[in-house]
């Protein structure tokens, strides 16, 4: 090979890092730009996060459900990182516009019709799993953990009922005759920790159907190949419903119909897909039945 010829194949590759190196500046701009947002708000967001915690306290008899952070950095740590998270949400319009720039061009009118709609899908799923994390499951997680703690001891009831004639704004903790009393005084970074896990684990399980769909486009599974393999699947949606659920039956049979019904959802979708292809495939005249036979996308 020539140096001119060299040359010539190495100006597109120097045109193409210096295109995705402006993609990603304006992605780490648009990244910090969210953080700067939504650190403006992240205490009212935090409050949002810990309010199945809350509920569940003052359900518990708990009249001033409280938190705590024991480093002086802790609170404003915790702050920052819900900044990171909801940062990366605000900014991903812009860096998913900036992804699909970069690679739109290296695609055929059929690809992109085809990619599409799974970068807007994708989020939207993991928003609706994520809703359902925290206004289903992480409720009743909590209700389940602390349920194990002694909330009757917390001071304000105790008091109560031990002591006549108490002053309104007296603290005074009762004296008790053996053991020692357990109750719930819980971190803030740790109660926040267990809520984000609660929100990625839901929200990346209802990625469920647009993966597969997108591997079906790409004829990587087939409906009848998923339906071939159910009973596997339902033994890895209990192994996983058992790993990032709480040790409660009620939230772990949750998981396990919403993932299912995904799954189940997911092989429809992928039936669909075929159906599509096969229609367009005899329209062009490129269908060859010998090959894929009659009811070749059925389930079995």
């Amino acid at each position: 090979m020539s140096t001119d010829e060299i040359e010539d194949s190495s100006a597109p590759l120097i045109e193409h890092l210096a295109e995705l190196r402006t993609r990603l500046i304006r992605s780490v701009i648009a990244f910090i730009i969210g953080i700067v947002l939504a650190f403006t708000v992240a205490e009212p967001i935090l409050q949002f996060l810990l309010a199945p915690i809350e509920a569940t306290l003052r359900e518990l008899g708990d009249p001033s459900p409280t938190l705590q952070y024991t480093s002086p950095q802790e609170y404003l740590f915790t702050l920052f990182r819900i900044s990171m998270v909801f940062g990366f949400a605000l900014a991903f319009p812009v860096i998913a516009h900036q992804m699909w720039r970069f690679i739109a061009p290296g695609l055929y009118k059929s690809e992109k019709n085809a990619f599409l709609p799974f970068i807007v899908a994708s989020p939207l799923m993991f928003m609706l799993g994520a809703s359902f994390a925290h206004f289903v499951v992480t409720p009743l997680a909590m209700a389940f953990f602390l349920g194990f703690a002694d909330v009757s001891s917390i001071f304000a009831d105790l008091l109560a009922g031990t002591v006549e004639n108490l002053p309104t704004d007296a603290a005074v903790v009762p004296e008790t005759a053996e053991g020692v009393t357990i109750t719930f005084f819980g971190k803030v970074n740790e109660s926040l920790d267990i809520t984000l896990k609660f929100i990625m684990a839901f929200g990346l399980c209802f990625q469920l159907p647009v993966l597969l769909t997108l591997m079906g486009k790409a004829g990587l599974v087939t409906a009848r190949g998923l339906g071939k393999v159910r009973k596997y699947a339902m033994v890895g949606i209990l192994v996983l419903a058992a790993l990032v659920t709480p040790p409660d039956v009620t939230t772990q049979l949750i998981l396990f119909v919403v993932v299912y019904g995904l799954y189940e959802i997911s092989i429809q979708l992928v039936r669909w897909v075929e159906k599509s292809r096969e229609k367009k495939l005899k329209a062009e005249g490129l269908w060859d039945e010998d090959i894929h036979g009659e009811g070749a996308f059925d389930d079995e």
